[in-house]
């Protein structure tokens, strides 16, 4: 895991402290589950891996949004733009990762970079960058979820009520103050329910990952399946992971949409005043 890698190379605390905490908390935790499934569990076994798994899944998927969800905005503002030189180079860009499968760009990022490792390594693009896995999986996973995410504000720009805009026309905004105060927050709005659901679809996609030597969650499943040949045991576990992870997803953008959306609600009808006695 990257991120527990660079938190041990850098920082003393956590390599003195913390990072012993949780090998003894998840010990523990796997000690018990082997004591309640026996010995022969292959998940019980082999708990600690798929949380070291699980960790890698939503450290790609987090990292992978987070840089996204920066580029896919001006990704979008120049899809939407009256200039041919903006709008279709980001047209070009987004119909090519949202029209082929996710696995081919990892493919063509991974193995295809090798056949430009000279050119690379003169760049210093090669040695800890194309060289390693880890940044290509999050190199693919970025571009893909960029092209998907600018796709969805761009929905979200353009269905923006055009009154709203004429209102605040009328108030003498125009230019980037009519975006950043009008257009741009009722788009979030909008585009929520849509980007959630691909939120999930690149939590879900980051298994493919593991074709690259990756050990993900569907990567630890692999390599577990490999010593003990407990598949069917081994991929249930699995699957109930990914599904859990999924619905606290779905979970915690519901209430953000809600959170967002509190305007639009109904509210409860006041009561009536009680009559005075007569």
């Amino acid at each position: 895991m990257a991120l527990f890698t660079l938190l041990d190379n850098h920082s003393a605390f956590f390599r003195e402290n913390v990072r012993p905490l949780l090998n003894e908390t998840c010990d523990a935790v796997q000690g018990g589950i082997v004591a309640v499934l026996g010995e022969k569990s292959a998940i019980g076994l082999h708990f600690c891996r798929f949380v070291e798994g699980a960790w890698l899944t939503l450290e790609l998927t987090i990292l992978a949004l987070a840089i996204g969800l920066l580029l896919a905005l001006p990704v979008a503002l120049a899809r939407v733009s009256k200039n041919p030189l903006l709008r279709w180079p980001a047209f070009g860009y987004m119909f090519y990762f949202r029209g082929t499968p996710l696995l081919v760009q990892i493919f063509l990022i991974y193995y295809g970079a090798g056949q430009f490792s000279a050119e690379l390594r003169e760049l210093g693009l090669w040695d800890g960058l194309f060289r390693e896995a880890y940044f290509c999986a999050v190199l693919t996973l970025v571009l893909n979820t960029t092209a998907y995410s600018a796709e969805i504000i761009r929905g979200g720009i353009q269905n923006v009520p055009h009154g709203e805009i004429e209102a605040a026309r009328a108030c003498g905004m125009s230019g980037s103050l009519l975006y950043r105060r009008i257009i741009l927050p009722k788009a979030a709005r909008i585009a929520l329910p849509a980007y959630s659901n691909e939120v999930v679809f690149l939590f879900q996609a980051t298994s493919l990952v593991s074709v690259i030597t990756l050990l993900d969650l569907a990567g630890v499943a692999r390599d577990v399946i490999a010593d003990t040949f407990r598949t069917f045991e081994v991929w249930t576990f699995t699957l109930l992971c990914y599904v859990a992870l999924s619905y606290g997803i779905f979970w915690i953008f519901k209430r953000l949409e809600r959170r967002l959306m509190r305007h639009l609600q109904r509210r409860p009808a006041a009561q009536p005043a009680a009559t005075a006695a007569t």
